[in-house]
C-alpha cells in the first residue's frame, strides 16, 4: 500500500510539474508574441519612442497595481484559480490591444495592456507559489528550469513574431491568437495543479500576514536583487528589438531575430542553471551571470558589426537568466510565508517594469537608444552590492503549512 501511496504522489508531482510549466511557458508566449514586433506595434499606433515606453508603462503599471494583493489572493483562493482568473484578464487586455492596433486608435490598447498587465502580475505570483510548493516536494533544485519554461514560451513567441513579419501578418491578428491561447490553455493546465490543502480539522488557520513580510530585511533585499535583474531583463525584452532596428539600421525581421537570440540564452541558461546553482551555490552563480550582462550590454551597444551585436545579446540573456528565478527561490525558502514573500519580492521587482520602459524611452528620445542603455550599467552595479541577501535559510523548526 505505500508503494501505491508514493507511486500515486509521484504520479501527481508529475502531472503538477508539467502543468505548472505549461503556466510559465504559455505566460511567456503571450507576453513576447508582441513584444517581438515593438517597432511595428509603434509605427501602426504612430508613436514616438517617449510614447512607446508610456504605452509600455500600462503593461507595467497594471502589474504592480496587483502584485500586492496576489500573495493574499493565492493565500485564500490557491495558485490554481488565481492562474486561471489571471489568465481570463490577459485574454481580455490583448483584446483590447488587438482593438487597438486594428483601429490604430491607441486608447484601447493602452486599457488593454494595463489589464494584460494585472493579469500577468496574479498569474505570475500563483505559478510561482505553485513551482515553489512543488520543486519543495520534489526536494530538488525546479524553479529555473520552470523559469526555462517562460523562456522557451518567449523564444516561440519571438518565432512567431518574427515568422509573422517576414509573411507581412498583421500584428492585430498574432495579438488576437494570443487573447485565446491565454485562457483556454491555462483552463485545461490547472485541472493538475497539486491540490489546496485544508487545515486539519480544529487547526488554527495560518494568516498570510503580508505587512508582516513587508518588514523583512532579507525579503526586501531579495526584492531589490530581483528588481535589478527583472531591469536587466526587461530592459532587452522592451528594447532589445528597437535597439537594432533604430540604434544598429536592422530591419524588422533581424530585430526581432536579435529578441530571439536574447531570449534563447535565456532559456539554455535557465535550463543548465539548476545543476551550476546546485553545485557552486546561488551567490557566485549570480556573481558571474552579472559579469555575463555587463558583457553582452556593451557588445550590443558599443559594437559595429550587427554579428557582434547579436553575441552580445546572447551574453545579455545568459547574465539575465537566472536572476529572477533565484529571487523567487529565495522568497519561497520558507513553504509557510512563500506565498507572501513571493508576492512582496515580486511587488518590488516589477517598479523595474514600471520604471524602466518610460526611462529608457525619454532617454532614447534625447540621447539614442543605444546610450539610453547605459542606465543597466548602474542596475547591475547594484546588484552586485545585494546578490549575498539570497543565501539560502538554514534548516528551521516545521511550521503549520500554508493554505496556498
Amino acid at each position: 500500500m505505500t508503494d501505491l501511496l508514493t507511486g500515486a504522489r509521484r504520479a501527481e508531482l508529475a502531472r503538477a510539474r508539467t502543468a505548472v510549466g505549461a503556466a510559465f511557458g504559455v505566460n511567456g508566449l503571450c507576453f513576447a508574441s508582441w513584444l517581438s514586433r515593438a517597432p511595428a506595434a509603434r509605427d501602426t499606433l504612430g508613436l514616438s519612442s517617449a510614447q512607446l515606453g508610456l504605452l509600455l508603462l500600462c503593461l507595467s503599471g497594471g502589474a504592480c497595481l496587483a502584485l500586492p494583493t496576489s500573495g493574499p489572493l493565492v493565500h485564500r483562493l490557491g495558485a490554481a484559480r488565481v492562474v486561471l482568473l489571471g489568465s481570463l484578464v490577459v485574454g481580455v487586455g490583448l483584446a483590447g490591444l488587438a482593438l487597438a492596433l486594428a483601429t490604430g486608435n491607441v486608447w484601447p490598447g493602452a486599457a488593454g495592456l494595463a489589464l494584460t498587465g494585472m493579469g500577468m502580475g496574479n498569474w505570475d505570483v500563483a505559478m510561482n507559489v505553485e513551482g515553489a510548493e512543488v520543486e519543495h516536494r520534489r526536494g530538488r533544485s525546479l524553479m529555473p528550469r520552470l523559469h526555462a519554461a517562460f523562456s522557451l514560451g518567449t523564444v516561440a513567441g519571438g518565432g512567431i513574431g518574427a515568422g509573422a513579419a517576414a509573411a507581412g501578418l498583421p500584428l492585430a491578428v498574432q495579438v488576437s491568437a494570443a487573447a485565446v491561447l491565454a485562457p483556454v490553455s491555462m483552463a485545461f493546465a490547472v485541472r493538475y495543479f497539486l491540490p489546496v490543502v485544508e487545515p486539519e480539522p480544529g487547526a488554527v488557520r495560518v494568516r498570510s500576514d503580508g505587512l508582516r513580510a513587508w518588514r523583512e530585511p532579507r525579503t526586501l533585499l531579495i526584492g531589490v536583487l530581483t528588481l535589478c535583474f527583472a531591469f536587466t531583463e526587461g530592459t532587452a525584452n522592451d528594447w532589445l528589438a528597437v535597439a537594432l532596428v533604430d540604434g544598429h539600421g536592422t530591419g524588422e525581421v533581424l530585430g526581432a531575430l536579435g529578441f530571439g537570440a536574447f531570449v534563447a540564452a535565456m532559456t539554455a541558461g535557465r535550463l543548465s542553471g539548476g545543476a551550476a546553482l546546485d553545485r557552486f551555490g546561488r551567490v557566485a552563480v549570480l556573481r558571474t551571470t552579472a559579469v555575463l550582462a555587463l558583457a553582452g550590454l556593451l557588445l550590443v551597444t558599443l559594437a559595429s558589426s550587427v554579428w557582434l551585436v547579436l553575441v552580445g545579446a546572447l551574453l545579455w540573456g545568459l547574465g539575465a537568466s537566472l536572476g529572477f528565478p533565484v529571487g523567487m527561490s529565495a522568497a519561497a525558502d520558507d513553504p509557510a510565508r512563500s506565498a507572501v514573500r513571493v508576492s512582496v519580492v515580486s511587488s518590488i521587482a516589477y517598479t523595474a517594469f514600471l520604471a524602466g520602459p518610460p526611462l529608457i524611452g525619454f532617454l532614447a528620445e534625447h540621447t539614442g537608444i543605444l546610450r539610453a542603455l547605459f542606465v543597466v550599467l548602474g542596475v547591475l552595479a547594484v546588484a552586485t552590492l545585494v546578490i549575498p541577501a539570497a543565501r539560502p535559510l538554514p534548516p528551521a523548526a516545521p511550521t503549520p503549512h500554508e493554505n496556498r
